[in-house]
């Protein structure tokens, strides 16, 4: 049985984001995932927010300009932290 109590299938994707947070700023991280309900962000520094934190999101690279997302902290692990996309 398994522990994993996500509702929405995860698929690898590796993308590059920009990431505002009101108090950290602007930083560029990577995906490890994504899903219907969110994303997962890798971490290789020491900058995390806190788990309730709202950040906006941008994919970075594309051909033309992503829009801006707004998305809440939901989870926290040794790798990096789950967003998961509000107002969708």
């Amino acid at each position: 049985m398994s522990h994993d109590r996500r509702s929405a299938l995860r698929t690898a994707l590796s993308a590059r984001v920009r990431i505002s947070h009101p108090t950290l700023g602007e930083r560029v991280y990577h995906t490890r995932d994504i899903s219907d309900s969110g994303i997962f962000v890798v971490v290789e520094d020491d900058t995390w927010p806190d788990i309730g934190d709202q950040v906006e999101v941008q994919v970075q690279g594309l051909p033309g300009e992503a829009p801006v997302l707004g998305m809440k902290v939901v989870r926290l692990t040794p790798e990096g932290f789950g967003l998961e996309f509000l107002n969708l």
